[in-house]
């Protein structure tokens, strides 16, 4: 680690430039990709809530029958 102030702004800079061009790299997904990546998503979530939800109900009804 540097201990020269000046030497942190530098650092600085360099960290912010190469972020800059990073960034630049970076391919958007267009509006048909990303809509249908959140349909996808609440498709993945409903389907998982669904199932534990089930299986949370099946279990419910098995330790009532256990336990009196």
């Amino acid at each position: 680690m540097a201990a020269n102030p000046a030497n942190w702004i530098g650092d600085a800079r360099q960290y912010v430039g190469e972020v800059r061009n990073e960034y630049r790299k970076v391919t958007w997904p267009t509006q048909k990709e990303y809509v249908g990546g959140t349909i996808g998503v609440i498709v993945v979530v409903s389907v998982m809530t669904l199932v534990l939800g089930v299986v949370d109900f099946a279990l419910n009804q098995m330790m009532r029958l256990l336990l009196p």
